[in-house]
């Protein structure tokens, strides 16, 4: 029980430093792209930045999995955690980077009580139109054939991939640049659907909330007026009594 409560009051204490490292590594992923012309040395920094935020997060699964009661079921249960810390490994590529950092801010987001779900799902939609406009400028901005050139377009193109509306003026034309759009497609479906799952559930709770309300109210008209019978029915009976003396 004493390892279980150092697990969740580790969460609890290091949730707002990893959202914090978060947007530290949102600014060191942007500049390079959105600054085209920048130096070797800043470029570094930037990756520099990059790894140690990724490296925060690996220590932070490491660390719940120490401070876990059962590992192998933490393991189990945060599977999809293990894949974003092993990923960068595997290949460092700075997109690998991006989509495991992702991964694992959003779990760890989910695991806070105190964020809220439309809290979470907006700041969701927000990241991934940041992300994937950033991701989709850096692959097709050096492409011959490509036509997204600018921050501008690389936005534009992202809002319309990810709301599945695409008007085709802006289209990736490199794998890469395909399998960004491919993942942005599916996670707007997804996103969508919780919002109208959540939508959906508050208007169910409305409803039950306003059916307990009026079957309190009839109960409670029900409750008076069995008291109201209970209570004509003693004056009858004193009625009666009275006119017997």
């Amino acid at each position: 029980m004493e390892r279980q409560t150092a697990q969740a009051r580790w969460e609890q204490r290091t949730q707002r430093p990893l959202l914090a490292l978060t947007v530290l590594f949102a600014v060191a992923y942007a500049v390079p792209i959105v600054d085209h012309s920048a130096g070797h040395a800043l470029t570094q920094v930037c990756t520099v930045i990059e790894w140690l935020v990724w490296g925060a997060f690996a220590a932070d699964y490491v660390a719940r999995l120490v401070l876990a009661r059962q590992r192998k079921e933490f393991v189990r249960r945060h599977w999809l955690d293990l894949c974003a810390v092993v990923l960068p490994i595997l290949q460092p590529l700075r997109l690998l980077r991006m989509v495991a950092t992702l991964l694992l801010v959003g779990r760890r987001a989910r695991m806070a009580n105190q964020i809220r779900l439309t809290t979470y799902v907006g700041g969701a939609v927000v990241g991934l139109l940041m992300f994937g406009s950033l991701a989709v400028l850096s692959v097709e901005r050096d492409s011959p054939d490509g036509n997204i050139r600018t921050l501008g377009d690389a936005l534009w193109w992202s809002f319309t991939t990810m709301t599945t509306v695409g008007y085709g003026d802006h289209a990736p034309t490199t794998g890469l640049g395909r399998m960004i759009a491919v993942g942005l497609m599916l996670s707007g479906i997804a996103l969508l659907g919780v919002v109208t799952a959540n939508i959906a559930a508050w208007f169910l709770a409305r409803f039950e909330k306003d059916d307990a309300e009026e079957q309190r109210q009839t109960e409670a008209i029900e409750a008076l007026t069995q008291e109201v019978r209970a209570l004509r029915a003693e004056v009858a009976a004193l009625k009666e009594l009275s006119d017997r003396l």
